[in-house]
């Protein structure tokens, strides 16, 4: 019923405006013309999209910019295919590396071997046409678990959607362009699997063990330290071996000394454990202050109770 009568305001104005084009020029047709334009903006008024429909489009578009789109950065992927022929090297348990750049998403992956010789992101009858640009490969050598090496195929594949698949042509040694579907899929930074979870650490305090690198290697942090967690968060007790640092920074902000006498010591953040962490320290033991980068990496597997009965 709803279409029936769009398409009768739809002939109405079309029919006004015929009118108009048939009568000429002159004040009385702009006065039509003036009255047919009120006609059609009341009519576009009255086929408005509800705000339901509205609101499901903008849904839908931004779910698909969400699943195309991750933080820059580098970060290991599931890359999986269509056919047990084509596959990444066993060496690389199924993944390859996913780089992201200013929103740009490409995944470096070694084959099994060097039987295909090219691929096209895109499907096989356009590969085949003159001009079309072909991914070309690179020489990777893949390392199994055994300790042997071997030399094999490697590409760069522009992604465009994380956890959907997208068309991936390829031409091996028979010279047969042949279309395949593949997916990229759990993206994971690098390095954070190898990060401690500090939410799985109970609230309270411990040691941990620390190295520290950068700097001329005069002065020192105390190792261990004490580290104090609450809610999941961990801030550490860094004692250095020397009284002339007068403040730290630790993520651009600014930490001064907790002590008035003896070596300097600061409480600073810990982010995480078994990551490198970026702190600077600004000493006055020279002519003039500077600042100076250290990375301090604390290391969970020496995590233990400070307190008594633990």
């Amino acid at each position: 019923m709803k279409a029936k009568t769009l398409m009768n305001k739809i002939i109405i104005v079309g029919g006004l405006s015929a009118c108009l084009l048939l009568g000429g020029c002159g004040a009385g047709q702009a006065a039509d013309a003036t009255s047919a334009e009120s006609t059609v903006a009341a009519l576009e008024s009255t086929v408005t999209p509800t705000e339901s429909t509205e609101t499901a489009e903008t849904v839908s578009t931004e779910t698909a910019q969400d699943k195309a789109q991750l933080p820059d950065g580098v970060y290991t992927a599931e890359f999986s295919t269509d056919s047990s022929m084509f596959h990444v090297s066993e060496a690389c348990d199924g993944k390859g590396t996913l780089t992201v750049k200013d929103g740009v998403m490409t995944i470096h992956i070694s084959l099994g071997s060097k039987k295909i010789l090219n691929l096209y992101p895109g499907l096989a009858e356009d590969a085949a046409k003159d001009g079309a640009v072909l991914l070309e490969p690179t020489t990777d050598t893949v390392t199994y678990s055994d300790g042997m090496t071997e030399e094999v195929y490697g590409f760069d594949v522009p992604v465009p959607v994380i956890g959907e698949e997208f068309d991936l042509a390829l031409i091996g040694t028979k010279g047969k362009w042949y279309d395949h579907k593949v997916k990229v899929s759990d993206p994971v930074a690098e390095g954070a699997a190898d990060t401690f979870d500090l939410s799985t650490v109970e609230d309270g305090s411990y040691t941990i063990e620390l190295t520290m690198e950068g700097g001329s290697g005069r002065a020192s942090i105390q190792s261990p330290t004490q580290i104090t967690v609450a809610d999941g968060a961990a801030t550490a007790t860094l004692e250095w071996s020397s009284p002339n640092y007068d403040y730290m920074l630790v993520n651009g902000e600014k930490y001064l000394p907790v002590n008035a006498e003896g070596n300097s010591v600061f409480e600073v953040p810990v982010e995480a454990l078994d990551a490198p962490l970026t702190m600077i320290g600004d000493t006055v033991a020279m002519s003039t202050p500077h600042e100076v980068e250290y990375t301090v990496t604390f290391h969970s597997e020496t995590l233990e109770s400070a307190e008594s009965g633990k």
